[in-house]
Order: C-alpha cells, then sequence, then structure tokens
C-alpha cells in the first residue's frame, strides 16, 4: 500500500476550479490571490513585460501559478470556503514568524509554505485518529 503522505503535496481536487482540462486559468489564480504583475515578475525572476497569463506565459511563470494554485487548493480542503482560504493567505500567521502565506508565495518561500500546510493537514489527520477522552 502506498504511503498518503507521499501524495500530500498536491491536492486531490481542484475545488476552486482554477483548471479548465488540462490547463491552468492563469487569470484566475492571479485574481484570487491578488497578485500583481510586479509581483508575480519578482517571483519568477522575469521581467514585467513579460508575465503573461496564456499559454505563452514563460515556463517559470506558468509553473510558479500552478503552484500557487496547489497551495489554494490546498488550504481550501481545510475550510471549504473560498472567502476563508483567501484570508488565510493574507493574514499574518505566528506560526509563519507573523508573515502571511501570500506574502511567503510573493518572496518565493512555497516549498516552506507547502510543508507547514502538509505537517497541519497530517497533525490534523492524526487528531482525528486519536480517541477522545471522556
Amino acid at each position: 500500500m502506498a504511503n498518503p503522505n507521499l501524495f500530500s503535496t498536491v491536492s486531490p481536487d481542484d475545488s476552486l476550479h482554477f483548471w479548465q482540462g488540462n490547463a491552468l486559468n492563469y487569470q484566475k489564480v492571479r485574481d484570487f490571490t491578488g497578485f500583481d504583475v510586479r509581483d508575480i515578475a519578482r517571483m519568477t525572476g522575469t521581467s514585467k513585460n513579460s508575465v503573461r497569463f496564456d499559454a505563452k506565459a514563460p515556463k517559470e511563470v506558468r509553473e510558479h501559478l500552478e503552484n500557487i494554485a496547489n497551495i489554494c487548493n490546498l488550504v481550501f480542503q481545510f475550510f471549504h470556503d473560498d472567502v476563508k482560504t483567501k484570508l488565510w493567505l493574507q493574514t499574518p500567521n505566528p506560526m509563519l514568524g507573523n508573515v502571511s502565506p501570500r506574502d511567503m508565495l510573493r518572496f518565493g518561500r512555497y516549498a516552506k509554505l507547502l510543508r507547514f500546510i502538509n505537517q497541519a493537514m497530517e497533525e490534523g489527520r492524526a487528531g482525528a485518529k486519536t480517541p477522545q477522552a471522556s
């Protein structure tokens, strides 16, 4: 049997409907997160002039927005609410050094944020399996 933690880094669902078949709607991810062209250029190391939100977007832009879409969908699994998911992204979090998850993404800390999310989800699953004392 496969270890479920091996697959926990990818959301099993596209609850926020960022994908249209096999193609990501880059503009929808941008709108959901509130990132502007400057933010995306900074996080991808591309020039502002090369940032696009279609199939011709630079590889770095496509990959970053795919990763961000995945993070958003993973967080949605906890809240089951797009407004709360967006609020969580924007709110400074003491578990993240009082930095908002959105800022972590903006400053290229995707992998660290993903580790925090996976750890929290794993702790939540473990807590749900632990019988509660009466």
